[in-house]
C-alpha cells in the first residue's frame, strides 16, 4: 500500500508512529496526541526543516503503536528511540537540550528530571532514560510515579525525614524506614515504566500480589492491587492516577465496598429564605461529568429550611432514577453537617434507595457518616479530602451560579 493511503488509514488516538525507509530500517520515531493528523503533517510540503524534508523523502513505510494517553506514548517514544537509535531522531531533530530523567547509581538511587549534554557527563554514574520532547508533561508523569513507587528526589540523603516522607511521597531510606530490597523493588519498576515494559511491569505485580494472598497478607496484597489500579490510570490519562489515590483513601476512611467512580453533590443556596434553589454535581473519577449536572428550584418548602430543601432535592433525584431504572452514584455528599445528612438519610429510607452517603460541614471539614456519633477528621494534606472538597466547592459555585440567575431575572425582569 502506498504510504500516503496507509497514512489515512491511521487512527485518530494518541500513539507512537515509525517512518521506515526502503530497507525497511527505522529512520524516526515521534509521538502523537492523534497519529493520523501528527503524521499527515508530514506529507504537506512546505516543512519549515530541511531535515525534515529529508527524512520525508525516504518515508516507505509506516507502523504504529497505539497508547491510551499522551503520557504512555511519551515515554514509549523515548524508550523506543533509546533502543532502536534512528538516524532522524539524533537530538530530537535540533540542538535544543531537552531532559532526561536521572537515576543514579546508589544504594538508593535518586530520581530526577535533568537537563544535560550527554557528551559532556559520560562520567556521571546514573542511567538515563529519554530525551522527552514535552517537559512539562515528563515532570507531570515521574511525579505520578512517585506517588505509586516512592523514591527520594534529594541531592543527598538528610539525616532526618523530610517533607516528603511526611505527605507520602518518599519512604525516607535516610533513617531507615525502607529497606533496600524494597526500595529497589520501587526502583526495578520504576525502571520498567521507563522502558515501555508495561506489559513486564503488569505481570510482576500481579504476581506479587497473589504470593501475599496467599500467605494471607490481605494488607499488602490490597496495597499491590491499589498500584495495579494506578498504573491503569497513568496509562489511561495522567491526571486520573491523582483520583485513584484520593479515592482510595475515602474508600478505607468510609469503609466502601466497591471502587469510587461517581460521587454526587447536593447544595442549596438562598438569600434570606428567598429565592431558594439546589445544585447537585456529579464527579466521575474525579472529574466534573457535567452532562450529569442538575439544579433545582425548591417548590414545597417556605423560607428558610436547609433540612427539609435538602430533603426535596434528594426525594426528586433519586425517585427519578430509580423509576426510569438508571445507575446509582457510588457516593453521596451533603453539603452540610448532621441535620442536613439525617434529612437525606431519610430521604432514601423512604425510597427505598441503598446508596452510601455522607456531609461535609464546611468549618472544620468535618465528614459525617450515617450511624456513627462523632464526625471523622480527615488530615488537612489529605488527597480524599481535597478530593471532597473539590466536589463541594463546584456543588458550591452551581448553586451560587444559579440562585444568581434567578435573582437578576426576578429583580430586572429578564
Amino acid at each position: 500500500m502506498d504510504v500516503k493511503a496507509k497514512v489515512k488509514l491511521l487512527p485518530l488516538t494518541s500513539g507512537v508512529y515509525l517512518f521506515k525507509d526502503k530497507n525497511d530500517q527505522i529512520i524516526y520515531i515521534g509521538k502523537a496526541v492523534s497519529l493520523r493528523r501528527r503524521v499527515e503533517s508530514y506529507f504537506r510540503g512546505n516543512q519549515q526543516s530541511l531535515k525534515t524534508d529529508l527524512l520525508v523523502e525516504h518515508i516507505c513505510d509506516v507502523q504504529f503503536i497505539p497508547t491510551h494517553s499522551e503520557a504512555e506514548a511519551l515515554i514509549l517514544e523515548a524508550s523506543l528511540v533509546k533502543q532502536h537509535q534512528p538516524k532522524y531522531n539524533i537530538e530530537l531533530k535540533d540542538g535544543k537540550t531537552y531532559p532526561y530523567i536521572q537515576m543514579t547509581k546508589e544504594e538508593y538511587p535518586l530520581v530526577s528530571v535533568v537537563r544535560l549534554n550527554m557528551r559532556k557527563n559520560k562520567n556521571i554514574k546514573a542511567d538515563f532514560y529519554g530525551p522527552y520532547v514535552n517537559p512539562t508533561l515528563i515532570r507531570e508523569a515521574l511525579g505520578i510515579i512517585r506517588r505509586i513507587f516512592h523514591f527520594r528526589s534529594c541531592e543527598s540523603l538528610p539525616h532526618k525525614p523530610c517533607l516528603d516522607f511526611h505527605i507520602g511521597l518518599c519512604e525516607a531510606p535516610c533513617v531507615g524506614k525502607i529497606s533496600k530490597q524494597e526500595y529497589a523493588r520501587n526502583i526495578r519498576h520504576v525502571r520498567l515504566i521507563l522502558e515501555g515494559k508495561k506489559d513486564d511491569l503488569y505481570t510482576d505485580l500481579q504476581q506479587e500480589m497473589e504470593l501475599l494472598a496467599r500467605q494471607k497478607n490481605f494488607e499488602a496484597a490490597a496495597k499491590i492491587r491499589d498500584q495495579i489500579r494506578a498504573i491503569g490510570a497513568l496509562y489511561s490519562g495522567t491526571k486520573d492516577v491523582n483520583y485513584f489515590k484520593e479515592a482510595e483513601q475515602l474508600e478505607r476512611a468510609f469503609g466502601l465496598e466497591r471502587a469510587l467512580e461517581r460521587i454526587e453533590c447536593f447544595d442549596i443556596s438562598n438569600i434570606m429564605g428567598q429565592q431558594s434553589v439546589g445544585s447537585m454535581v456529579s464527579f466521575a473519577n474525579g472529574k466534573p461529568d457535567k452532562s450529569n449536572y442538575r439544579r433545582f428550584r425548591i417548590k414545597t418548602v417556605e423560607g428558610i429550611d436547609d433540612f427539609q430543601s435538602i430533603a426535596e432535592i434528594v426525594r426528586r433525584r433519586y425517585s427519578r432514577l430509580k423509576k426510569e431504572g438508571l445507575a446509582y452514584p457510588d457516593l453521596i455528599m451533603i453539603d452540610g453537617g448532621k441535620g442536613q445528612l439525617a434529612a437525606a438519610i431519610a430521604v432514601l429510607k423512604e425510597l427505598g434507595v441503598e446508596i452510601p452517603i455522607i456531609s461535609l460541614a464546611k468549618r472544620e471539614e468535618e465528614v459525617f457518616l450515617p450511624a456513627k456519633r462523632n464526625p471523622i477528621l480527615l488530615s488537612k494534606e489529605s488527597l480524599g479530602l481535597k478530593l471532597l472538597q473539590r466536589v463541594r466547592d463546584e456543588a458550591h459555585r452551581f448553586a451560587i451560579t444559579y440562585h444568581r440567575k434567578l435573582r437578576d431575572k426576578h429583580v430586572f425582569g429578564q
